[in-house]
């Protein structure tokens, strides 16, 4: 099933409160619904803003991927050359060219995550002048069965500015942020 998350941006705390509230009301959970804001005290003063939170804002995961992905063709490549040119045919064997190459894995992941920690989630760059100017983005991820449930909230909102559509976030991911708490609460004392 395809998400598809609307973006939408604005001034007003109060008014992006209420279109939450409705949308939960209408069926929508929680962790579909987010308020990107540069604002993070105020936003914490109003209790059902969910917000995104600073390691979201960041884009550490994406950079963690690509580092990890550079980590693993440097050790492949390590791997094969030890391999190539004889080195593993020593007593050690493959042993110390397989730590090499975790090891080299594990430093491009760190260095990937490093690299991201200073740099803004590529989803929300797009966003910097808004954000700059003392704005708010609501965003919202929704299957294309909740669609209608937008459609019917929306006209109540008329200050809320449309700043287009993206790929959401999966519906698992969403449905295991709002059940794994409660699977906790309801399995540990």
């Amino acid at each position: 099933m395809t998400v598809l998350r609307h973006y939408f941006i604005s001034d007003d705390l109060d008014d992006l409160e209420a279109l939450e509230e409705q949308l939960e009301e209408a069926g929508v959970d929680t962790p579909q619904i987010h308020v990107l804001s540069l604002d993070d005290q105020n936003v914490e003063g109003h209790i059902h803003l969910h917000e995104v939170n600073s390691f979201m804002k960041k884009d550490i995961v994406r950079s963690s991927l690509i580092g990890a992905a550079v980590g693993l063709l440097l050790s492949l490549s390590i791997l094969a050359v030890s391999g190539w040119l004889g080195w593993t045919e020593t007593k050690a064997g493959w042993i110390p060219f397989i730590f090499l190459a975790v090891i080299a894995l594990g430093f491009c992941t760190w260095e990937g995550g490093l690299f991201g920690i200073q740099t803004p989630n590529k989803k929300f760059a797009r966003f910097e002048e808004v954000l700059n100017a003392g704005k708010h983005v609501f965003f919202v991820d929704l299957s294309e069965d909740q669609e209608e449930v937008l459609a019917r909230v929306l006209p109540r909102h008329p200050r809320l500015e449309a700043a287009g559509t993206d790929k959401g976030t999966p519906r698992w991911i969403t449905k295991g942020q709002k059940n794994i708490p409660t699977l906790l609460r309801e399995t540990l004392p």
